[in-house]
């Protein structure tokens, strides 16, 4: 089995859009070989992830959550806050909720590259 390498440039593209593309590459489902049990998918690299488009007012409306581990430790941070924090976790927050939640997840996440 060969992996190849996408390059995909984000700059102006829809967040989820983007997100639905980039976990479809990194599971390898345009394979004619797939299965979901297998982990066929490939390399995929995002240029520009900071500049993707976010529509509507989820800048101010969306949240993220976190939970540190001690007892009221459940962490919030807004789209907006995160884009100017970490602007690449935004992105890849969503394609991991497109991820199947099982212990592929971790493998198909790490083919996953910000340049």
């Amino acid at each position: 089995m060969k992996r190849e390498t996408h390059s995909i440039d984000a700059k102006g593209k829809n967040l989820g859009r983007l997100a639905v593309e980039i976990s479809l590459l990194l599971r390898g489902k345009a394979k004619p070989d797939f299965a979901p049990h297998k982990d066929i998918g490939d390399f995929v690299e995002v240029k520009n992830a900071k500049e993707v488009s976010i529509t509507g007012k989820k800048m101010k409306d969306k949240n993220y959550y976190h939970h540190t581990g001690y007892l009221g430790g459940l962490k919030k941070i807004t789209l907006e806050k995160l884009l100017q924090k970490k602007p690449n976790e935004a992105l890849r927050e969503a394609v991991l909720g497109m991820l199947p939640k099982n212990k592929l997840r971790a493998k198909q996440i790490g083919r996953l590259i910000f340049k």
